[in-house]
């Protein structure tokens, strides 16, 4: 089992910046991916960025440019830096990470950008 801890969530206004961050714990050996989606009221679940054991990142088109995803303590968290915020990027976020097949959820951690 891996354990997902999400932290850096809050309120926000329009054009400002937050740090999400998740811990993996538990068995982390093989994590291969780890990510972020979000979920917006009314709205799919949509996934926002990921990153492989490699290093190869992905970003979901509308956040290309403003935020960033990373990994750090031998890639057991993954941050996810969000810049230049926009009231579109309200939502529940969700951190998850991939093992031998197998995806595994954070509790999620609100974001809620507005003036």
């Amino acid at each position: 089992q891996v354990q997902l801890v999400e932290s850096g969530g809050g309120l926000v206004r329009p054009g400002g910046s937050l740090r999400l961050s998740c811990a993996a714990s538990g068995r982390v050996f093989g994590i291969n991916a780890m990510g972020w989606y979000r979920q917006a009221p009314g709205k799919e679940r949509e996934e926002v960025a990921i990153i492989g054991s490699g290093g190869t990142t992905h970003y979901t088109d509308s956040v290309k440019g403003r935020f960033t995803i990373s990994t750090i303590n031998d890639k057991n968290t993954v941050n996810l830096q969000m810049n230049s915020l926009k009231f579109e990027d309200t939502a529940v976020y969700y951190c998850y990470a991939d093992r031998y097949g197998r995806r595994y959820w954070g509790q999620g951690t609100q974001v809620a950008v507005s003036s």
